[in-house]
């Protein structure tokens, strides 16, 4: 014989504003808007509602509130994908922080069926932080449409969505000038993917950090089109590195230095250097950027341009928070500033003795 299982009643607010002699308005108060009440009617009816097992329904308390309390990160991959990288569980750090200091969760949004635009109406948030989406994207366009309050991270921002960069510009100027003052002449060059098929099209992060080579190479005299300078666009990843370094090691002048847009690509190239037996730096000299935690433990340690990672989460948590509180408030554009770290993987190449002046 088999019993029936039975599932306990859920608590109503009817039940609690019972027992508590109250209004079913003044619970919904208590839950919803507590500032409508006196504390002590706020404390005794959550204590009766605490008492009874009451969990108040997320659904239902949203359409209430129009609030869903929940910040969304939107993903340019899948979240597995997306974690393979480093700087993200770095950057969702700084989110989170102030997720616990401001009572927020936080909802990663990867794109759904493959489409990014398809996953923005199906996440319950208040709001995005879009991170390096460059601004002719759909996915951009179509946050402002809808009128969802969005903070764009590395990225080209209009002047009334609120912004945070850091000097891609001058890191990316930075890292070239170092490899040039080394004596280095053939250089490889690892850009991020962009949706724009040819590097003049570029915009945004990618854009600025090509705009720093550029300038790097102009101080010697030189441009990204010398036939000495070789680019590839590879994924933002440690495989793209490795196809990179493939790629950049086959071609008939093997650059004797690479410099990385990214530091897990630069790591890539420093992995696949080893699998060939190139020695780092005697043969190759490689620069990326980031400062990733790994990259000052790579054997030899990495070259690279340290950006604020996790300050750059923390300050776009900030600004999406207080644009949530005040929709009248000014849109703020933040540059932070970026270092050249220099370490074990660059050095004078074999071919020159000494670094070469300007």
């Amino acid at each position: 014989m088999s019993t029936k299982r039975t599932v306990p009643r859920k608590v109503t607010i009817s039940q609690i504003a019972k027992e508590a002699g109250v209004s079913k308005t003044a619970v919904s108060f208590a839950f919803n808007d507590p500032s409508q009440l006196s504390p002590a009617t706020v404390n005794h009816i959550r204590a009766i509602a605490e008492r009874l097992g009451y969990s108040p329904d997320p659904i239902a308390r949203s359409m209430t509130t129009r609030r869903t309390n929940a910040l969304g990160v939107l993903l340019p991959l899948d979240i597995a994908a997306t974690m393979a990288n480093p700087f993200f569980p770095l950057f969702l750090r700084g989110v989170g922080a102030v997720c616990g200091a401001t009572g927020m969760t936080l909802m990663l949004v990867p794109p759904l069926w493959g489409s990014m635009l398809k996953a923005i109406p199906h996440a319950t948030v208040d709001g995005f932080i879009v991170v390096g989406l460059e601004i002719d994207r759909g996915e951009v366009q179509q946050l402002r449409r809808r009128r969802v309050p969005f903070v764009m991270v590395d990225g080209n921002a209009p002047e009334d969505i609120p912004a945070i960069n850091v000097d891609d510009r001058q890191g990316a100027r930075a890292a070239m000038m170092h490899i040039l003052s080394l004596g280095h002449r053939r250089i490889g060059i690892v850009s991020l993917e962009s949706w724009h098929h040819r590097y003049e099209d570029f915009t945004s992060t990618i854009a600025a950090r090509l705009a720093g080579y550029r300038e790097g190479l102009a101080e010697y005299g030189r441009t990204i089109d010398d036939p000495d300078i070789q680019m590839v666009t590879v994924s933002t990843s440690r495989a793209g590195g490795v196809e990179a370094f493939t790629r950049l090691w086959r071609s008939e002048s093997p650059p004797t230095a690479i410099v990385a847009m990214s530091d897990i690509t630069a790591l890539g190239v420093l992995e696949a250097a080893k699998a060939h037996g190139v020695r780092v730096p005697d043969q190759l000299s490689i620069v990326g950027f980031d400062d990733l935690p790994e990259a000052a433990n790579a054997a030899p340690p990495l070259t690279t341009v340290h950006q604020p990672i996790e300050e750059k989460g923390r300050l776009a948590a900030e600004m999406l928070v207080a644009a949530l509180d005040d929709e009248e408030s000014e849109p703020v554009h933040h540059l932070l500033p970026t270092e050249l770290l220099v370490r074990g993987s660059t050095g004078v190449p074999v071919w020159s003795a000494q670094p070469v002046s300007t």
